[in-house]
Parts: C-alpha cells; structure tokens; sequence
C-alpha cells in the first residue's frame, strides 16, 4: 500500500487529524486540508504533504486534488471532514447561515466528489467516507442546521454510491456522537448508553475500516458511531 494516497479534510485536530494518523498508520501517504494550516503540522509528522484551505472554497478543493494527482499519480481514499454550522433557535437562524452550513456540510462533499471521481475512474476504483453527525438520524433542536443538511448528505450518500458502485467506487458516512475534542455537560453524558464521548481514535478506527478492501463490498451506508446514543433501529 505504499504508493496509495489518502486526502483529508479538516485535519488539523480532533477526527480529522485522527484520520488522518489512522490511514497513516495504515499506509497510506496523507494529503491533508485545515483552514488553520494546522494541517500541515500533521502531515509533516506522518510524512505527507499539507496545505491550508478551506472545504467551502471549490477553488481550495481543486487545489488540494491537484497537489495530490500531480505529486503523487493518484488518489485512493478521500475523507471528507468539516467543522460545524451554525445553531441557535430553529426560525432565529438567519438565511446565511443556512446558505453556509449547505456550503461546509453538504456541498462540500458534492463538489469534492465532482473533483475525483474521475481520478477514481481512471484508476479503477476509490473510497470515499464523509464524517456527518448522529443528528442524521435523529435530528436534534441543538444542532438544526447540522441535522437538516447532513440528513441530505445521507441521501446524497446513498445516491452516488448507487450510481458508481459498478466501477468500484465507493461512499459511506461515518455518524459519530459526541468526541472528546468538545466538552460536554453532565447531562449530556448521562444520555449516552456507554456514559462517555467517543475518543476521536474511535472514530477514525471505523473511517479506516470503511476506507480499507476489508469494506470492499459496503457502499451507501450511513454508519452510527455514537455509544449508543441514538434509540432508532
């Protein structure tokens, strides 16, 4: 696996940069994306390459896809991580917020997908995983704009991964609950069946996993890493 590359975006702490050392460790060369440049740090550790941007700019997007095909031939794995949109009380969310959580949430996995499929598709195959949210499922009034947009994630999911399947490329999400790199209140943690957060090792573990050929044949699914927290079936 030595000559395979793993672009990741948001990798300049908590999951991404998880991630990030996941598929290192597991041999792959990371190109890696943070609007802090953070990324670059991380990447230097793990002997990749970093670049500061941000996932709501197509043209830092590009970018990325053309700094990892030009240095390195290829992409096999893109993990798409983002921050978090905005919250507040459901109808006091202004239009713009709204405008830029589709732009860091939704869009940005559509527009990255444009970027590489056709690089997936020369090479014969690629996995993508997007980091979405527990809210997915069950949309939860603390985080509206979270909930909204990447429940349509999920169903763009499960869209693309039906129409590339046939030429092996993949998509999953990843839904985690609540990580380690945010606090959170005792109340909160009293919800969650396991009674703590999620370490953001644990997170990328199943990131690494539905990257891997050991997932070869799972494709369009939306996968709940959240220790129980979510009650639907």
């Amino acid at each position: 696996m030595d000559d395979e590359i793993a672009v990741v975006t948001a990798a300049g702490r908590g999951i991404g940069a998880a991630c990030a050392r996941r598929l290192a460790d597991d041999g792959y060369t990371p190109v890696l994306l943070s609007k802090s440049g953070a990324a670059r740090d991380v990447a230097d550790d793990l002997g990749g390459v970093g670049f500061e941007g941000s996932v709501t700019d197509p043209a830092d997007l590009e970018a990325l896809v053309e700094a990892a095909t030009d240095r390195y031939g290829r992409i096999d794995v893109v993990v798409n991580n983002t921050g978090h949109p905005a919250t507040g009380d459901l109808l006091d969310i202004a239009d713009e917020d709204w405008h830029d959580g589709l732009d860091l949430v939704l869009l940005n996995v559509v527009r990255m997908a444009r970027l590489v499929t056709p690089v997936f598709e020369e090479q014969g195959g690629g996995s993508i995983v997007n980091v979405s949210t527990f809210s997915a499922y069950e949309p939860s009034l603390d985080f509206p704009v979270s909930s909204v947009l990447r429940a349509g994630l999920g169903g763009f999911t499960k869209l693309y991964a039906d129409r590339y399947a046939s030429e092996n490329i993949r998509m999953n999400s990843v839904l985690p609950g609540y990580t380690d790199s945010y606090e959170i209140d005792e109340a909160t943690r009293d919800e969650i069946p396991m009674g703590r957060s999620a370490r953001t090792d644990e997170i990328a573990d199943v990131v690494g996993f539905l990257a891997s050929d050991a997932a070869s044949y799972v494709t369009g699914q939306n996968i709940r890493v959240d220790g129980g927290l979510t009650e639907s079936v």
